[in-house]
């Protein structure tokens, strides 16, 4: 799944390409705004929080969600596509520019003044201006009980952490993935890598891996061989299948 800096990129992309200009074609291909034409509307920004993404107009904001397989590509009017155009679920086009957005996972139309009712339930943006690194603490500790691998992943704690970071934040701290977050000696440090993390990897990318994806592969600190585990989530099922990628030596069970 695209994480905040994925997000935050994409963002920057589309406001490059779109901002101060005006729509001349929508082409809404979800059930709901199939009939939805916005030509005229000027754009005046394009922002991110987490991993969602708004594309404004003076009064609505245009709000997708990237899910597991979405993108925004940008092109310019006849440019040929470098995605299949059946995954196209949204196109914006402009006299000079074509954004589509491909196997997006949610698209709706909100008024301008109603944006934040996609975002209220999310905690402090990792990539936002108004990080709030106390705020984040303050929703983790709510949860003493519940391993930091799966913490960093529910949005509702802080926004923009996905399965990849979270290895990479979890083996920078030398904090085992199964560590529950009362155990954890110094919980600050550990958000203040994660905002560290994803404000490096959105603003000087690429990010270089240095535990995710690399299983059985010496680690980077000690050579011991990496490992990958399932991380079980009673609440969420289907992360199970996300491995979450840790040394061994380094990160060492809190208890056994």
């Amino acid at each position: 799944m695209p994480e905040g800096d994925t997000v935050f990129l994409a963002a920057e992309r589309l406001r490059a390409a779109l901002v101060g200009k005006t729509l001349t074609r929508t082409d809404f291909r979800v059930p709901r705004y199939a009939t939805l034409d916005l030509r005229g509307e000027p754009l005046d920004s394009v922002g991110s929080y987490g991993k969602h993404l708004f594309v404004r107009t003076p009064r609505l904001s245009i709000h997708t969600h990237l899910k597991m397989e979405g993108t925004w590509r940008v092109y310019t009017p006849g440019q040929r596509w470098t995605k299949p155009g059946f995954t196209a679920r949204l196109i914006l086009a402009t006299a000079d520019t074509e954004a589509v957005g491909f196997s997006l996972g949610q698209v709706e139309v909100l008024p301008r003044t109603d944006e934040h009712t996609a975002t209220d339930h999310l905690g402090p943006d990792l990539l936002g201006p108004n990080w709030d690194p106390d705020e984040a603490l303050r929703r983790l500790r709510t949860h003493p009980d519940q391993p930091i691998g799966l913490a960093l992943l529910d949005q509702r704690n802080l926004a923009g952490i996905g399965n990849i970071y979270r290895s990479e934040i979890c083996f920078l701290r030398k904090v085992h993935p199964a560590t529950p977050i009362g155990h954890i000696d110094d919980l600050p440090a550990l958000v203040d890598e994660a905002h560290r993390v994803l404000t490096q990897a959105a603003h000087h990318p690429p990010w270089r891996a240095l535990a995710y994806g690399r299983h059985h592969r010496p680690c980077p600190r000690c050579a011991t061989n990496l490992l990958a585990r399932h991380l079980p989530d009673p609440d969420e099922p289907t992360r199970a299948d996300r491995s979450i990628y840790f040394c061994p030596r380094c990160q060492p069970p809190a208890f056994e």
